[in-house]
């Protein structure tokens, strides 16, 4: 007869996680919208979604105490983003409510040849199918990037396992459970209701099957990761550091345009322009060139608030530096190819995902997603990169605020000038700094 100490242990931590999931479905019964059958179906959604989310863990060879870790965490993750699903945003009130009305109003998947929306085709996919459900669109928005923040922590577990070579390992596990509950994965989705968590997913699981030596599977993830945001283009010149280093060959690149053209293949069938699935990114880079930065931790952030500059020769500056950061990137791991390791592969990944958006124009609150989670991941790695992963979250998160708030986190005000988003923006030319150093070592950095 098992005695009364094994017993304890196998009730917790799974009673304690069953409870959160019971706070989950108390808090979706009094969800605002749609009445009590939404809120049931809503919670039952979210209980679907933890239980989804352990089976990456069981066919990492997760079990026992870790995988009812992995459940408490999960639960814990799943009332955070119940609590959050009410929230409405100006984003969704200005924006993504309207596009789903005009979907629902218009036929649905025939809407899509229409130009509505300035997101790229596989999004406006979603879209239209939620505009057949009797469902609130604003649970459904957020509900499909919660799905994703699975996925994103799936990629974490994979990206790590594969660099350490130890897939059931604590490491791969730590990551996964906290790219879960990392507050700016967590506001993003469920709070703001933005889709950051789709790209950021599919990167991370390329950059795993890049490592895995999976090179076609992982262009075919980036481009489809692309055809989402186009802030995939951070993170796009490492695959051409890949290709430098023999990682994957140059007809493996040719992927990504094929697997592209089969993403945007549906809109193209439905009737939607060609000149409108190609231009949709440049109507995008061209529709907030009215300020040289929108709260965003970048360089631009380091002028002080109201002073008059010449804003498109600095405009065209930063776009310049951020090509020769590229460039820079690119010419480091290709002549140091010879000892090319894990460690490079993300001390280059982390450089190009906090210094593209550090230096560019026109950039958004959460244009360091991708910086936020690859920061992450490095740090679980290598736990001399957790400043890196705190700088970077600190500065994103406060950038976060600055939106979600409508109020400046930590304003500075010196010499008669206020520099509104000054010390976020320093965090993260700290976190870039320190991710090149990391990367110019010249010893080898053999961990693990």
């Amino acid at each position: 007869m098992p005695s009364p100490a094994p017993r304890a242990q196998l009730l917790f931590p799974w009673l304690p996680g069953a409870l959160l999931l019971a706070g989950v479905l108390w808090r979706c019964s009094s969800l605002a919208l749609g009445g009590p059958a939404v809120g049931w179906i809503t919670g039952l959604c979210l209980l679907l979604w933890t239980g989804l989310a352990l089976l990456p863990l069981r066919r990492a060879g997760y079990g026992g105490n870790k995988l009812a870790l992995a459940f408490l965490v999960l639960a814990l993750a799943a009332l955070l983003r119940a609590m959050c699903l009410d929230h409405i945003t100006y984003d969704y009130r200005d924006f993504l409510s309207q596009w789903a009305a005009f979907f629902r109003e218009n036929g649905g998947f025939a809407a899509i040849k229409e130009p509505v929306g300035d997101y790229n085709a596989p999004y406006l996919y979603f879209m239209a199918a939620i505009s057949y459900l009797p469902f609130p669109d604003l649970y459904a928005i957020k509900l499909f990037s919660i799905l994703f923040d699975g996925i994103l922590a799936w990629g974490g577990l994979r990206l790590v396992g594969a660099l350490s070579g130890r897939k059931d390992g604590p490491a791969p596990l730590t990551a996964y459970l906290l790219l879960l509950l990392l507050p700016t994965v967590v506001l993003n989705g469920s709070f703001w209701g933005q889709c950051d968590a789709l790209y950021g997913a599919l990167v991370l699981h390329a950059m795993a099957s890049a490592w895995e030596d999976h090179p076609k599977t992982s262009v075919a993830l980036l481009a489809v990761a692309f055809s989402f945001k186009l802030q995939t283009i951070f993170l796009i010149p490492l695959w051409g550091g890949l290709w430098l280093v023999r990682k994957l060959r140059f007809s493996h690149l040719l992927v990504f345009p094929a697997a592209y053209a089969v993403a945007v293949l549906p809109a193209l069938l439905l009737g939607k322009p060609l000149a409108d699935i190609l231009g949709v990114y440049f109507k995008q880079a061209g529709q907030y060139s009215y300020a040289l930065v929108f709260n965003a931790p970048s360089l631009f952030a380091l002028i002080p608030y109201g002073v008059d500059v010449a804003q498109q020769p600095l405009a065209r500056a930063g776009i310049l530096a951020a090509f020769a950061l590229c460039l820079f990137v690119l010419g480091w791991l290709f002549f140091h190819r010879s000892r090319f390791s894990g460690a490079q592969f993300l001390a280059a990944a982390a450089v190009l995902a906090l210094g593209v958006p550090f230096l560019l124009p026109y950039m958004h609150e959460r244009y360091f997603f991708l910086a936020d989670v690859v920061t992450l991941v490095w740090a679980v790695w290598d736990r001399r990169r957790i400043p890196i992963a705190l700088l970077t979250q600190l500065a994103s998160l406060s950038s976060y605020c600055v939106y979600l708030r409508l109020q400046y986190t930590m304003p500075v005000h010196l010499f008669g000038q206020t520099w509104t988003m000054a010390l976020e923006a320093l965090c993260i030319l700290a976190a870039l700094l320190l991710s090149l150093g990391a990367l110019l070592r010249r010893r080898d950095d053999f961990r693990r």
